[in-house]
């Protein structure tokens, strides 16, 4: 699993002209799945995102109860080292990916967090005011 993760003033997501999720000062979280993942992969890169010390004073949505709004993302596995067209090889098809992005947010509120989401499998308008910035790729 692969998250790439923004501190942000606000973000939000909007699918078919309705706000689907939304947050103020917190973490935007993209994730995306790979054919390899499970639902203990999902645990830990949770546990990672949730208390990774980069909002104000090196602290974490942990220790801040910061909240996250999290999207799902299959484009964070695309390759496009050969050509330019990108190829989504690695990225796992939507039965698969769907249940773990559901694991991943489970296992953040379990946390203790604040869980905003996307919709998965819609077109989605994401908008966010990146704060830094600080933007960091987690990769478990």
């Amino acid at each position: 699993m692969r998250a790439l993760v923004q501190t942000v003033s606000r973000a939000s997501v909007t699918v078919d002209g309705t706000v689907v999720g939304a947050i103020g000062d917190g973490l935007l979280v993209l994730v995306g799945v790979t054919h390899t993942d499970t639902p203990a992969l999902a645990a830990t890169l949770a546990r990672k995102v949730h208390e990774l010390r980069i909002l104000p004073e090196e602290r974490s949505a942990a220790d801040m109860g910061a909240p996250l709004l999290v999207v799902s993302q299959f484009t964070l596995y695309g390759d496009a080292r050969k050509g330019r067209r990108p190829t989504w090889i690695a990225a796992a098809r939507p039965e698969v990916a769907e249940p773990l992005i559901e694991d991943f947010c489970r296992y953040l509120r379990d946390r203790g967090a604040v869980v905003e989401t996307g919709r998965f499998r819609t077109h989605m308008l994401v908008e966010s005011v990146n704060v830094g910035p600080h933007t960091v790729m987690l990769e478990i």
